[in-house]
């Protein structure tokens, strides 16, 4: 277990035995902006989709900068096509023909993709209001968001009850634990977190300049339309090789319009334990993401589909203006028997964590 594994159970702990720091709230459902601070350390939500509207830090000379791609009002956020910054679920990514059987039983779903599903539908968990169960303040400030998904909802079976909790879990720290509870029926459950980053800054134009190192020497392919073939692919001798450092641009133009592929993280191997899923480096500004995951896949997207976004500040978001790093189970896993399961019974929860440690 890593020194990040190790000090996030510890501060899930004490989160759990807080007292006298937390300001518990009536549930509330009108929709706002919050914000988590430690320092110049600053992480901005809404419970639109749990939506992270905004992080600041530093670079090395000081400079503080926001490096979400995302509005500056919360009206853009309801017609969030990109998905900035959002939580999509209830299964993110594709599910091939809007379909899958479960138990025996076909379960359609919202095609909102082609002849697919993405991201839950058309009204997924990224375009509904979650209600603010609680808001820690004090040394690591926190906010958990709740949403109870009805059985149908999208086609997908069963009542489920879903909380994230965002959390400052340390310095330049930022912690996202999602988690699920199935009610009445066994149903799939994928969530991710699907925020841009641009580590020059929002407005810091193109991310091709970006060193990212993906700690997965596999992929899992797909077709034309994105749908996982099956087959578990080695990267080495492949533009999709980022098992070293490699800047995002080096070798894109022989990936036809950009990257949007799920990686299959190396340390996984079905332990339920955080690991090392990627780095991402700005040269420029001197600012570095670490990301730690307990899921066996992540989606790296390169914000293909942007194009001439109007977005905070006045700024304009083209394609490969922000970059998403996905954790999440395998896209389609319910159409694959192969891959890792997504499939929650009823009375039994689902968990995914992630860790990211920025610094400069």
């Amino acid at each position: 277990m890593g020194k990040f594994s190790l000090s996030f159970l510890l501060f899930l702990m004490a989160l759990a035995l807080q007292n006298g720091t937390c300001n518990a709230v009536a549930p509330r459902k009108a929709v706002g902006i919050y914000e988590l601070k430690k320092g110049n350390f600053s992480v901005k939500v809404t419970n639109w989709g749990a939506i992270i509207t905004s992080v600041i830090f530093p670079d090395s000379k000081g400079n503080l900068a926001d490096v979400v791609l995302g509005y500056d009002r919360l009206g853009p956020y309801i017609n969030n096509s990109v998905y900035f910054g959002a939580l999509v679920g209830r299964v993110a990514n594709r599910i091939a023909g809007g379909r899958f059987v479960l138990n025996g039983t076909v379960h359609r779903l919202y095609r909102n993709d082609g002849n697919n599903s993405l991201h839950g539908g058309h009204r997924g968990f990224s375009r509904v209001i979650w209600t603010v169960k609680k808001i820690v303040k004090g040394e690591f400030p926190s906010i958990t968001l709740y949403y109870r998904s009805f059985d149908g909802e999208q086609g997908f079976p069963g009542d489920l009850d879903v909380y994230v909790t965002y959390s400052i879990s340390g310095d330049y720290q930022l912690s996202v634990s999602m988690r699920g509870k199935s009610l009445t029926k066994a149903t799939p459950v994928n969530l991710a977190q699907h925020t841009y980053w641009n580590l020059r800054g929002h407005d810091g134009g193109s991310i091709l300049s970006h060193r990212v190192r993906i700690f997965a020497s596999r992929i899992t392919p797909v077709d034309a339309d994105l749908i996982p073939t099956g087959e578990l692919a080695p990267v080495q001798g492949t533009p999709f090789d980022f098992l070293r450092p490699e800047t995002v641009g080096s070798r894109i133009d022989r990936v036809p319009g950009g990257y949007d592929i799920n990686y299959v993280v190396d340390s996984w191997e079905g332990k339920r334990w955080l690991s090392r899923v990627a780095t991402v480096t700005a040269e420029e500004t001197g600012r570095r993401m670490e990301l730690w995951a307990d899921e066996p896949g992540v989606q790296f997207y390169t914000g293909n589909f942007l194009r001439g976004v109007k977005g905070k500040g006045g700024a304009v978001y083209e394609q490969h203006a922000g970059l998403c790093l996905e954790t999440q189970g395998f896209p389609d896993a319910v159409n694959h028997p192969k891959f890792p399961s997504q499939i929650v019974a009823a009375g039994e929860e689902y968990h995914h964590n992630m860790l990211y440690q920025f610094s400069f």
